[in-house]
Order: structure tokens, then sequence, then C-alpha cells
């Protein structure tokens, strides 16, 4: 099968199955209900409980997880081409730990209790912050290296106050409320938080998206695509600004979701062919799709335990690390 065939071929098969694990998710919970029955729900029919989860449990968490799961995907795809690293990926620029660090700022001080929706706004503060230090680091003609050491140095600042907040805590159980926010979670989350994150998703994906022809260009090296007429300083700040918006977003309202920004590129790369441009939708989907599904995991998995969202894909992810290693030491030999 040709590469442009084999292309559209698995385009076609993600969006099926991302929107079939999306209609999963809306009718997965503890209760047994019919798939007609909750389809009316999500509409106002029926009965008046049954609506109200429907809208107001099932229906934000689905959502979420498609919009987060695109987002993760995409951007690794993005960062993955930008920075010419099999190893990148969102939290390698300090997004995903700074904001972080903003919701456990939101927690610690009693912010969260007493506004709601304070904790994803002090992530998203969280993310504006570390995306404009990485710029000042960096610099506006900053290259991949050192984006990298600025991404890990913001990364590592925020990691080390966000042990420093845990370590002051007086309050034991805010502690473990900030320890149980950082697994990752979709549980709880409503339509404000949809709304919230949906316009900083939105632009950052049509920042990204963008960078396709840049992408392929950069395939070639920076002065080639230099060469080509592509603007080495736009690319940069669509790269770093697009993944800091939708991923800082993201991070928000689910807490730190590892490894989907990693896999889900790693995966489909052969599926699509050399060209970034192609991976950018195909990763999109794709980490929608994995996320829906690991999301209908935990509920299936351990209803009664709240397992982690963010614990399901690590153990995903640490063993596709072996698989990584494992495979490069094969090619070298």
């Amino acid at each position: 099968m040709k590469t442009s065939s084999r292309f559209h071929a698995t385009l076609i098969l993600l969006f099926v199955a991302t929107s079939a694990l999306f209609l999963l998710s809306l009718v997965t919970g503890p209760a047994s209900v019919s798939l007609s029955d909750s389809l009316a729900a999500l509409f106002g029919r029926g009965d008046e409980l049954l609506v109200l989860v429907m809208q107001e449990i099932r229906l934000p968490r689905a959502l979420l997880g498609l919009i987060i799961g695109a987002t993760l995907g995409l951007s690794g795809a993005a960062l993955q081409g930008y920075l010419r690293n099999p190893l990148a990926e969102p939290g390698l620029i300090g997004v995903s730990a700074s904001a972080s660090l903003g919701a456990v700022i939101a927690i610690y001080t009693g912010l969260s209790a007493a506004f709601a929706i304070a904790l994803p706004l002090l992530a998203l503060a969280g993310a504006v912050v570390a995306v404009l230090l990485l710029q000042v680091m960096a610099g506006p003609d900053g290259r991949p290296l050192t984006v990298i050491l600025a991404g890990v140095a913001i990364s590592s600042l925020a990691g080390a106050m966000t042990s420093l907040v845990l370590n002051l805590s007086p309050n034991p159980f805010a502690a473990m409320e900030i320890m149980f926010w950082m697994l990752g979670s979709l549980t709880d989350r409503s339509m404000p938080h949809v709304w919230l994150i949906l316009p900083f998703t939105l632009i950052g994906w049509a920042m990204l998206f963008r960078l396709g022809r840049a992408l392929d260009a950069l395939t070639l090296g920076p002065d080639a695509a230099a060469s080509m007429g592509v603007n080495l300083k736009s690319t940069q700040r669509l790269a770093v600004i697009g993944t800091a918006l939708a991923v800082g977003a993201a991070t928000a309202v689910s807490g730190a979701i590892g490894f989907v920004g990693l896999v889900v590129p790693h995966v489909l790369r052969p599926l699509v062919g050399a060209q970034p441009s192609r991976l950018l939708p195909a990763s999109a989907l794709g980490g929608a799709a994995l996320l829906l599904l690991a999301d209908i995991l935990v509920r299936v998995i351990a209803p009664g335990r709240d397992l982690k969202l963010g614990v399901l894909t690590a153990i995903v992810g640490a063993p596709f690390f072996f698989w990584l290693v494992w495979s490069h030491r094969r090619k070298a030999q």
C-alpha cells in the first residue's frame, strides 16, 4: 500500500475508533443503563436523574478525555518534529510541571476550597509564567537544544517548588489532595472545566497544525529549512506557545497525565510515513483514542477505588520505554 493511501486509511480507522470510544465513555459508569436510554438522557429526555448524570457528569468527562488526549498526542508529535528528538513530549518544556505548581499553590492556600475554579485558573497562570520564562531563557532565535535545556531547568524548578509546598504543608489532608491531584484524573469534572480550557486548546491546536510545512522542512536540518523559506523564529514560537497554551490548559483541569504525548507519535509514525505534517492529525486522533480508552479502563478495572488516570498511562508508558530502548539497540547492531 502506498504511503498516502496508508495515511488516509490510518486516519479513517483512528476517527472511527475515537468516535466509538467517545460513545463508550458516555455509557460507561457504575449505573447499568442501556445505550438508548443513555443517549436519550443526553438530549434531555427520560428520567431526570439520568439526564443529570449524562449531561453533568459523563458528557464533560468524555469531552475532556477527547480534548486532553488530542492535545497531548498533537503536542508530542509537534515537539518531536520541531526538536528532532524521539524522547520529546509535552512535559519537556516545563509547562506541565509549572501548571501543576500553580494548582498545588491553589490547594495549599485554600483558594480551591473557597473558589472551585481557582485551581484551573492558577494552573493556567503557572503555564503562562513557564512559557514566558522559557521564551526569555531560550531567546527569540532559540535553537532546539537551548529550548530543551531551558525546559528541563523550568521543570526542575517547578518540581522543586512543588516538593517544597508539600514539605511545608501543615495540613495532611491538603497534602493528600495535592498528591491525588498530581496523579491525574477526569473524575468530578464538569462543563465549566470544558468551557474554561476550550479557547486555549483551540488556539494551541491552530498554532501547532500550522507547523506542518516547517516540520517537514526541518527533517532536512535547520539550515536547509531556512533556505527553503522557513522562518525558524516563527516556528519556535508556534511550537512552544502552541504547546504551552494547549497542554497548560489540559493540565489545569486533569492534573499531570504522562506518556500519551510520547507513546502515540512513536506508535503511529510507521503507519503514516516519515512526514511530520501527516503525523500531527494522526497523533491528535490517536491521543484522544488512547486517553478515552484509559479513562474507560479506570472505571472498569477498579470502579470503587478511584484508580487515577495518570497512574494507568504511566503503567502503559513505562514498558514502552523498554521496548523503545530495545528496538534502538537492535537497529544499532
